[in-house]
């Protein structure tokens, strides 16, 4: 069956997808949206949100043992895992119709199935009831990614997990091993570690969170570590030895390798794009290992073919994704974009505890691109309402340029600074100076005067440290 041509034809309602859709819509085009899956793709129904409420629910845990410090009492703690993970569930699935709400509501056409680029102006939709062909002169590519998966250490979803596993756990681990320091890594750490689980992270670099600046991996590491974490960095593992009871993996490290026993394993080892099957390199379109090429305005190779979130160029995160999403459709419809997303002017957030942000160039990278800088520094234990919330270990660091008084980066650890970060990110996106920072007047008592305080203590004017 064949209809009449879209304006746009989007594959995959992600963060990206479902947002590019929309724009589109708003902007008068006739949109036709294909997911062969879930309305909100990964990062609502399987990652970003999902997680954040099991997070959520290891945070009230944590506090809740920590009642005697805040003049409470609580008795009989504890915890229902599949209670824990039904909240979570429900929340995505909240959110998962209210996504199919919006594209209802801006008359976006939803196709549910499998698709494929037969041309570069052509889908092909398998569905349940056949085969369709969608035609317009514009595609958008927003497939996202899968979980990687290294030789011998697949997932099984009995003993050895990827991040689909860990959000419906069939048992609480006890013993757990985790594969990769990243975001996503580190967060499943947190949380089981939270729920009692004695848990190793095995990260084959020298620092944890690699993309983070090391002097707030190495806090983070230490407040890791005082949680009962075990932490082996510089470490791989070589080989898994699987059983019903549980694995053994086999753990090089400094040259030597050693034996572990563990019940369970989490593999969070990276991504690889969902680009198989799309018909993106069979149309010619350049392709790094799984990956989209694509420029800065999110074209590819062929025209008529955009790929957007994490079919494309990093950073991989949904809300990447979303921009990336408005700016295309906004150029389908002819609008003018002066100025395409930059990866240092997107916040990287991490939701384990304590909380890990940035945006910008890490202090070694300003260094390494020939900037002379400035360094200024303010720790939790300084202010006044981190100190209130029982929040008090924690840094916030900035980056400046000593010439210019630019923002180059900011790189934070501690209590709700995933909140934080954005305004460090609307400072740079507006280009303001360190003379604009020190200049603004910050509200009192809250966290984000240590955003001030860091900002004068770069130029030896920080007042409470």
């Amino acid at each position: 069956m064949t209809r009449e041509p879209f304006d746009m034809i989007v594959i995959g309602a992600g963060p990206g997808g479902y947002v590019s859709a929309i724009r589109g819509a708003q902007l008068g085009l006739k949109v036709a949206i294909v997911e062969r899956e879930h309305m909100g793709g990964i990062c609502l129904n399987w990652g970003c949100i999902p997680t954040k409420a099991m997070l959520r629910s290891a945070e009230v845990f944590h506090l809740m043992h920590r009642a005697k410090e805040f003049g409470l009492s609580a008795e009989g703690i504890g915890y229902d895992l599949d209670a824990v993970v039904a909240r979570s569930r429900k929340v995505a699935k909240q959110l998962n119709s209210g996504v199919g709400h919006l594209l209802k509501k801006n008359k976006v056409t939803v196709f549910n199935g499998d698709a494929r680029l037969v041309a570069a102006d052509k889908v092909a939709v398998q569905t349940d009831k056949g085969e369709e062909i969608l035609s317009a002169p514009n595609v958008v590519v927003a497939v996202g990614a899968h979980a990687r998966e290294l030789p011998g250490l697949e997932a099984d979803g009995a003993r050895v997990w990827t991040y689909k596993h860990a959000l419906t756990p069939k048992h609480m681990p006890k013993q757990l091993l985790v594969i990769g320091s990243g975001a996503i890594g580190i967060e499943f750490a947190s949380f089981y570690n939270a729920l009692g689980a004695d848990v190793t992270v095995v990260e084959v670099q020298d620092q944890i969170l690699p993309v983070e600046d090391p002097e707030i991996a190495s806090f983070a590491r230490k407040a890791f570590e005082k949680q009962g974490m075990k932490i082996l960095s510089g470490a791989m593992v070589k080989k898994l030895d699987r059983s019903e009871s549980g694995l053994v993996a086999h753990i090089e490290q400094d040259g030597k390798t050693t034996e572990h026993a563990f019940d369970t394993a989490i593999s969070a080892v990276g991504i690889a794009a969902n680009t198989d099957g799309t018909g993106l390199a069979e149309l010619g379109v350049q392709m790094d290992r799984s990956f989209a090429v694509t420029d800065a305005y999110c074209r590819s190779s062929v025209p008529g073919v955009w790929v957007i979130g994490d079919a494309t160029n990093g950073p991989w995160l949904a809300h990447k994704a979303s921009h990336e999403g408005v700016m295309v459709a906004e150029l389908i419809a002819g609008h003018d974009v002066d100025h395409p997303p930059q990866p240092e002017q997107i916040a990287g957030c991490t939701y384990c505890h304590p909380q890990i942000a940035s945006v910008g160039l890490t202090e070694d990278k300003a260094r390494e691109q020939g900037f002379d800088v400035k360094i200024g520094r303010f720790p939790f234990i300084g202010n006044g309402k981190a100190i209130a919330l029982g929040e008090p270990e924690g840094l916030i660091k900035t980056v400046f340029d000593a010439k210019t008084g630019e923002l180059l980066g900011a790189h934070m650890v501690g209590a709700e600074v995933t909140e934080l970060i954005q305004g460090y990110v609307v400072a740079r996106k507006l280009e303001t100076t360190e003379q604009d920072l020190m200049e603004t007047v910050f509200p009192h008592p809250t966290l984000s005067e240590m955003m001030h305080e860091s900002v004068l203590d770069a130029y030896d004017r920080a007042i409470h440290f």
